[in-house]
């Protein structure tokens, strides 16, 4: 008789037990699915960070704002932080003259950009920080920044994050810098400081240094993608001192101002043509040229074809 009591109460305390346990593990079982949500979404923009556009062209034949990018420290020495951050939104590198240096990459407001013998370009390390940054600033860009290039090809530029995590500029390896002391456009103050500093060439290379002393091999090769886009700037050296026009497309493109040229900047290869819709004297590119008189044709291109 004892044992027909006993029953439901052992039946009641079990599922009292199973109760207890289940309330027990309740505040657990949510904790894998919260620790998903906090880093899921994070994923995804970690992905994309470091993208970078390069774009064909300068800063002003892309319309930058004014006030941003290089143009924020137009007189160089060391920018403080709100600038610097503003600054980091493009960089332009375009293959240019400064003082006895030919070629030498400047940047959007012409100053003479740098590479350092102590750092290396394979694999791309800066040895350049603290008081050494203050006198050379790297050239840094946000990640999902902009970087206009001319007369450099684009598979010669790169990023180098930096013991800061910022992302350097690079060019064929070689992490780029300023010189403090260049204030204005043309100043090359910093060519042979100590033996370690010279200008960047659009290679990589040292402006101003012997083939014979250069550690840098020349970047790609002589022939080039087809190009879809191109800017023709009517200045040699693709200067922003002059007008420019821009074509893109497929096939032929008549030029809106033909006949003013003096400089292309193109992603790949395109073909110049001296008269309209194709037609008269003809020549393929490989890409960016800085000079058409070198090959014969300064003012002298009315029309594009892209392949």
């Amino acid at each position: 008789m004892m044992r027909k009591h006993l029953a439901p109460f052992v039946l009641l305390l079990a599922a009292g037990l199973t109760t207890l346990t289940a309330c027990g593990s309740t505040p657990e079982a949510p904790q894998p699915a919260r620790a998903e949500a906090t880093t899921s979404p994070a994923a995804p923009a970690a992905a994309g960070a470091d993208a970078l556009s390069l774009l064909s062209g300068t800063a002003k034949s892309n319309n930058s704002p004014a006030g941003t990018g290089d143009w924020a420290v137009p007189n160089g020495g060391v920018a403080p932080e709100a600038v610097r951050q503003t600054a980091q939104k493009w960089v332009q590198l375009t293959a240019s003259r400064a003082g006895d240096l030919n070629p030498v990459v400047v940047n959007g407001a012409g100053l003479t950009l740098y590479r350092f013998d102590k750092d290396s370009n394979n694999p791309p390390t800066s040895n350049c920080s603290g008081d050494c940054a203050s006198t050379w600033p790297p050239v840094t860009v946000t990640p999902g920044g902009k970087i206009f290039i001319a007369g450099i090809k684009k598979a010669a530029v790169g990023t180098v994050q930096r013991a800061d995590g910022t992302r350097q500029v690079t060019i064929n390896g070689w992490p780029v810098y300023r010189f403090a002391k260049d204030a204005k456009r043309g100043d090359t103050l910093g060519q042979g400081v100590g033996g370690t500093w010279f200008g960047v060439t659009p290679t990589g290379g040292k402006a101003g240094v012997p083939a014979d002393d250069q550690t840098t091999p020349d970047a790609g090769g002589s022939t080039a993608p087809p190009a879809t886009s191109a800017v023709l700037f009517d200045d040699a050296n693709f200067s922003d001192n002059g007008a420019s026009q821009g074509a893109a497309g497929s096939g032929c493109k008549n030029l809106s101002r033909p006949g003013v040229a003096s400089s292309v900047a193109a992603p790949g290869s395109l073909k110049l043509w001296t008269g309209p819709d194709c037609s008269g004297r003809s020549m393929v590119i490989n890409g960016d040229i800085a000079d058409l008189a070198t090959i014969g044709f300064d003012d002298a291109v009315a029309s594009v074809r892209f392949n």
